[in-house]
């Protein structure tokens, strides 16, 4: 049977490939296992095509077109900052793929505009307008979409493949159940309730839901990334800021200060008083292009009646955690698969070390990262459930997930307790940007209680299941991301270890991190230097 529309809903489905998330990797990979051949579900926590990050505003994009000088340029810029941990042969593929499909949308029609020589500029997409278009796509492949249902937890056969996943329904509150040949993780990051611009959904799910099965991380330590705002706003677009002076209240500027090399100036001076910053730096038809580019930028401002170009205001940084930063499920090889048969990562979800090192992939890398892997896992699980064929629909499943689905009416712990308590070891700069031996210790023995608490005396009902598994997905994430970070003993990357400020070359590998109870960091091989060819490394399982 080939699912066409949302149509009713069906609490029971068999499909060939099922996609959790639907951003731009989740619609992509999506796209890319219907037009393969596979009949497809997707399941959006929100609604595919407004919820997200990507939705949200603006996006830059990593579109570099094939010229060798550009391509190398473009690889070489961000090998530094991200710690030479990026990988040149995934960078290459990336950017052949993201070439590719910005191109694809061209030709979907998404309107992109020209420069001044008449040229299209395709460096760029409105949230909007690229998720609108991609739901459209998603749906005339012939993809099954069910909206506002978030997914609980995998399904997994005997043999401990995965075989689909169950969720609720929001609108009705009945439960749902997918039978998969294969699932595609692409729920996005982390970003622990910070509000953050179009992250109210992105807390997690996915990470929990494969360490469940036994996937594993990779990077985590590299999930401390903060985005600049307005101190009284939710947005988190901060490439408007490489135009910004900051200053002291008293309109002094701050030395150091900046939105790439000097974020960190930024957040030590928070500590003690507020910062300011100004647009001053961009020239006035550079002021028309950065709005028409970003309008969403300037809406908070407009509100305000605050002209950010001339005037001072109060800035802030917010928390986006694994969304900006490089963390995520651990991909073995090209295909984008985990370390789980049956299960594929991709997007925010998934590791961007290959692509980004340790540091920041912003809007562009992280946006031809989602396009790309997406492309790239679609096509692989149509792949792999082409290859099981007939046997996915006669093997016995069960749903593995476990924190949060004892439902204990007596527990004390509340879930929005638990929700704080988080974030209090995770928000503060001094604990979770600037990092010592001693602060990740004793927030890691603060989250370790609080993960026992959760598995034990969180107060869980059908109510709040959806939010009891938020988060314990929160918890999950900030234990993995500290205990990588306490076993990187070097600063790299994002990455700043107050008591091991230098960059140490014998530290030049990825960080493989997993478990639930009790969680484990692994050692990769070492990494060869940039000017050497570099291999992805996949012998670091435990």
């Amino acid at each position: 049977m080939k699912h066409s529309s949302t149509g009713n809903f069906d609490p029971n489905i068999q499909t060939d490939v099922l996609v959790i998330g639907g951003g731009p990797a989740g619609t992509w990979a999506a796209w890319s296992a219907a037009t393969s051949g596979a009949n497809v579900v997707l399941v959006d926590k929100g609604y595919c095509g407004t919820s997200g990050c990507a939705a949200a505003s603006g996006n830059g994009v990593w579109y570099v077109p094939p010229d060798p000088e550009a391509r190398e340029a473009a690889m070489a810029s961000r090998e530094a900052l991200g710690g030479y941990l990026s990988n040149r042969d995934w960078m290459k593929r990336v950017l052949d793929q993201t070439y590719a499909n910005v191109n694809l949308l061209a030709d979907w029609g998404y309107p992109f505009p020209t420069d001044d020589e008449g040229k299209p500029y395709r460096r760029s997409l409105q949230g909007p307008e690229y998720m609108r278009l991609m739901r459209k796509q998603v749906k005339r492949a012939g993809v099954t979409i069910l909206d506002h249902s978030p997914a609980l937890q995998l399904l997994v056969d005997s043999e401990g493949t995965v075989a689909g996943a169950t969720g609720v329904h929001r609108q009705t509150g009945k439960t749902w159940m997918v039978r998969a040949a294969a699932v595609i993780i692409g729920t996005g990051g982390c970003a622990f309730l910070s509000k953050a611009l179009g992250c109210n959904v992105l807390t997690g799910d996915g990470y929990l839901m494969a360490a469940e099965a036994g996937a594993h991380m990779s990077g985590m330590e590299f999930s401390n990334a903060y985005a600049i705002a307005p101190a009284f706003s939710s947005v988190t677009k901060t490439l408007f800021y490489n135009w910004a002076t900051f200053t002291y209240e008293d309109g002094t500027p701050i030395p150091g200060a900046g939105s790439q090399r000097g974020r960190s100036v930024i957040a030590q001076t928070l500590l003690n008083q507020p910062v300011y910053a100004i647009l001053d730096k961009a020239e006035e038809d550079m002021r028309v292009a950065m709005r028409k580019a970003q309008p969403n930028f300037f809406l908070p401002f407009d509100r305000a009646g605050i002209d950010p170009f001339t005037q001072h205001f109060p800035v802030t940084l917010r928390l986006e955690g694994t969304v900006r930063g490089t963390g995520g499920i651990r991909i073995t090889d090209n295909t984008c698969a985990t370390s789980v048969p049956g299960l594929y990562a991709a997007g925010d979800a998934a590791t961007r070390e290959l692509v980004c090192g340790g540091f920041t992939g912003g809007g562009s890398h992280n946006a031809a990262w989602a396009l790309s892997s997406g492309y790239w896992a679609g096509q692989s699980a149509a792949s792999y459930a082409k290859q099981l064929g007939d046997k996915a629909q006669v093997r016995h499943t069960e749903a593995i997930g476990e924190t949060a689905f004892n439902p204990t009416s007596k527990g004390t712990l509340k879930v929005e307790e638990a929700i704080r308590a988080t974030q209090a070891e995770v928000f503060p700069y001094d604990r979770n940007y600037f990092r010592t031996e001693k602060g990740l210790t004793e927030s890691l023995q603060n989250l370790d209680h609080l993960w026992k608490e959760i598995r034990t005396n969180l107060a869980v009902d059908d109510r709040n299941l959806v939010r009891a598994r938020e988060a314990a997905s929160m918890v999950a994430t900030a234990r993995w991301m500290y205990n990588s970070a306490l076993a990187r003993k070097e600063t790299r990357g994002m990455h700043k270890h107050l008591d091991y400020p230098q960059q140490d070359a014998n530290q030049q590998r990825y960080l493989v991190s997993g478990g639930l109870d009790k969680v484990w960091v692994k050692v990769g091989a070492r990494i060869r230097a940039r000017d050497e060819e570099q291999k992805i490394i996949s012998n670091s399982n435990p």
